[in-house]
């Protein structure tokens, strides 16, 4: 298994919306905002490239969440509006936006909502045109466990990886003990381990 690292790696939050938030009846929404809390956090402490994008901001979806926003402000101005499209790689200004933050780099870090619909089928359509994909699965969630768990399990019959926000930190970091580990440590315990038991 490719170990991921900061230089090789871009990361894709996919409409974290304050009505898709609702959507996600499977996973605590603490948990979930939490996890992408991390992620964009994460992002910023390692200079890892990310790209926001959001679906029918006007509609029921909603905007994207208000934490994205302070996190990851000039992201957040650049976000990729799609006007309904499902598969936010059959998007063209996404993909666009994508391949230039990516700028050569292959491996993908994606979360999202909802896993059984926006999640799943770009984090295979990317592994088809030779991207290295990592969902975090618990940044994300479905309407139901079943949903869920179909659509794990059909990403990773496509060969794209699932893991979870403690999983990738200590992947990315490998060392707390290193520059990047002191940067990071305080993400984990604030965002995560802070957290523990509180969600069911």
């Amino acid at each position: 298994m490719k170990q991921f690292k900061k230089e090789d790696t871009i990361m894709l939050l996919v409409d974290h919306q304050t009505g898709t938030l609702n959507f996600a009846a499977n996973r605590s929404h603490g948990m979930i905002v939490s996890r992408t809390r991390a992620l964009a956090r994460l992002a910023k402490a390692l200079d890892i490239p990310v790209v926001l994008t959001s679906s029918q901001e006007d509609h029921a979806q909603g905007p994207l969440i208000q934490d994205l926003a302070d996190l990851l402000p000039e992201e957040f101005q650049n976000r990729v509006k799609r006007a309904g499209i499902t598969n936010a790689w059959d998007d063209e200004n996404y993909k666009s936006a994508v391949l230039k933050a990516a700028n050569g780099k292959k491996n993908v870090i994606m979360a999202g909502l909802t896993n059984d619909v926006c999640i799943v089928w770009p984090s295979i359509s990317m592994r088809e045109e030779g991207f290295d994909v990592q969902v975090v699965i618990d940044a994300g969630g479905s309407p139901s466990q079943i949903a869920d768990d179909i659509a794990q399990q059909t990403w990773e019959s496509h060969g794209v990886r699932t893991t979870t926000i403690n999983q990738l930190i200590s992947e990315l970091v490998h060392n707390w003990a290193t520059e990047d580990g002191q940067k990071v440590l305080p993400i984990l315990f604030e965002e995560v381990m802070s957290k523990v038991g509180q969600f069911s």
